[in-house]
């Protein structure tokens, strides 16, 4: 089967050579029984590639399971993979099969694979290296023989060093990496997806397809897509049922793609908060923290040095600046207090005095655990609990939402 044959059979469209690429290489591997990593930002595709594997392999008659790692619960993983044993664990009223047994003799594509937790990803690469796994509660060893493919949208050479991955498994499951393209490195493809969806969304709302003036091809060639084709997608849909005109000119679309940071568009609704403002909200906050570990070792010096001692224009300024524009958020009780007697700070354009002499009482001025708990509080209340559309909002897998609604113990 040729290249333009298997995007016809599976529905790909586009002619980049990178995405060309990686097709080939699926093409190639597919007759064999090597495991496989599809790499590739979020939005990118990813779940084709191992379905263009099975279906040109000897095994396309067999079982093929996809399963989301993020997204299944760390205490159940085990048993959703591997299976259990009657009275393994509570609620295992029965014995039950594992998706490694289920697919014997076929494909298991295992998504967001950089998600499993370590114990689970002992047990697969035992599977991977001999073909062999035992259920959750029980000491039989079961043989299987089962082809899988892995992905991730995560950089593994980072999850390694930062110790979420081991890196004997992730050689295991990349003995031939696949990475796919983001859709800015397919810019020659943008136009045609664009018209695919708008006919496949004005046929799902019984409409006529929107279309594109030369200009406004040029605008959407030219996005950084952060969200890659499902943000393509997503922008086709909302123009095609909320403008009335069928023709979309420069100006129309571009009223849907507000400028981030790197003056490229991304879909977003102007009403939501982008992940690149809430990185720039943690990077202030970082910065803050920074600046009052200055202050403190700072005022640690003067106090070494004795209470008569002077402060410099720029030591004064630093300490009138960590007073006079510290965040609002940040109650004036977490404020690191001078402890020089006799010291003058200016605050609000009032002197005050510190006519003490006593140790330093640092606290924390900042939690990135409350940031982080009032975010997730607010998106699945803008998605009212449902944790997929929450997860999402929030850049994060369905299951790390899931420990971190647990984790903090909030109601969803």
């Amino acid at each position: 089967m040729n290249l333009q044959q298997i995007k016809q059979r599976f529905g790909i469209i586009g002619n980049s050579p990178l995405l060309n690429r990686a097709l080939e290489i699926a093409a190639q591997v597919a007759p064999t029984d090597i495991s496989i990593l599809v790499t590739g930002e979020s939005g990118t595709g990813k779940e084709i590639i191992p379905q263009v594997i099975h279906q040109l392999s000897s095994r396309k008659h067999g079982e093929y399971i996809a399963v989301n790692c993020g997204a299944i619960p760390e205490g159940t993983i085990d048993s959703e993979l591997f299976g259990h044993e009657k009275g393994s664990f509570t609620g295992a009223s029965g014995s039950r099969q594992g998706y490694f047994e289920v697919a014997n003799g076929g494909t298991l594509f295992l998504d967001e694979v950089a998600e499993l937790p370590m114990q689970t990803q002992v047990r697969l690469l035992r599977v991977l290296e001999t073909g062999e796994f035992i259920r959750v509660g029980s000491s039989k060893v079961i043989k299987t023989n089962v082809r899988v493919v892995a992905a991730t949208n995560e950089n593994m050479q980072r999850a390694i060093s930062s110790g979420k991955f081991r890196e004997d498994l992730l050689y295991r499951l990349s003995t031939v990496p696949i990475a796919l393209p983001a859709l800015r490195q397919r810019k020659e493809d943008i136009n045609l997806l664009f018209r695919k969806f708008a006919n496949d969304f004005a046929e799902k709302y019984r409409m006529p397809a929107i279309r594109l003036t030369p200009e406004a091809v040029i605008v959407i060639e030219n996005y950084s897509w952060s969200g890659n084709i499902r943000q393509l997608k997503n922008l086709v849909e909302q123009i095609s049922v909320i403008e009335s005109k069928r023709e979309i000119d420069e100006l129309t679309i571009q009223s849907y793609l507000p400028i981030v940071n790197d003056n490229l568009p991304s879909v977003i609704s102007k009403s939501e908060e982008s992940i690149s403002e809430r990185d720039i909200m943690y990077k202030f906050l970082f910065d803050m923290k920074s600046d009052l570990n200055d202050l403190k070792k700072l005022v640690h010096e003067l106090i070494n040095k004795g209470s008569d001692i002077q402060l410099n224009s720029e030591q004064s300024a630093m300490i009138n600046r960590m007073y006079n524009d510290i965040s609002p958020g940040v109650p004036e009780t977490h404020i690191y207090q001078p402890a020089i007697e006799g010291t003058k700070f200016v605050k609000n354009e009032e002197v005050y005095t510190n006519d003490f002499h006593d140790h330093v009482e640092v606290e924390e001025s900042l939690s990135l655990e409350d940031r982080e708990k009032e975010l997730i509080k607010k998106a699945l209340e803008k998605h009212r609990g449902k944790r997929k559309y929450a997860a999402e909002e929030l850049g994060i897998s369905e299951r790390t939402l899931y420990r971190k609604i647990k984790e903090y113990n909030i109601n969803a």
